[in-house]
């Protein structure tokens, strides 16, 4: 059975919200010191792409409607297959800039689908 692709833009939504919820408090400096911290951003961010890589693919009309997708795709590819080139400073500054803002979009996104 085919899944809906709003459940994509729903499960990309909630990955990006996670990512700002983690990061708000937050500083460079401890986001750096925290493993832990980074290891549930990259998560998300993984989430994030992967949803956004699957809308892709079941309904491309959609997809271009948001647009970092290729960004947020390419970062999970990034941050699945090359793990060992991660800059961690880059993660950062896509958390509390770019992630933000993504979150916003699909939200606007989703309730545009939901009218």
């Amino acid at each position: 059975m085919r899944r809906d692709p709003r459940a994509y833009v729903w499960d990309a939504r909630e990955a990006a919200r996670r990512v700002a919820e983690f990061v708000e408090d937050a500083n460079e400096d401890g986001y750096m010191a925290s493993d832990l911290m980074r290891s549930a951003v990259e998560r998300q961010l993984e989430i994030l792409g992967e949803a956004l890589g699957q809308l892709e693919k079941a309904d491309p009309d959609l997809a271009r409607q948001i647009p970092q997708l290729r960004a947020a795709v390419d970062l999970r590819n990034l941050l699945i297959h090359g793990y060992a080139k991660i800059d961690s400073r880059i993660v950062w500054s896509t958390a509390t800039t770019d992630v933000p803002v993504m979150a916003r979009e699909l939200d606007s996104l989703l309730r545009q689908l939901d009218e």
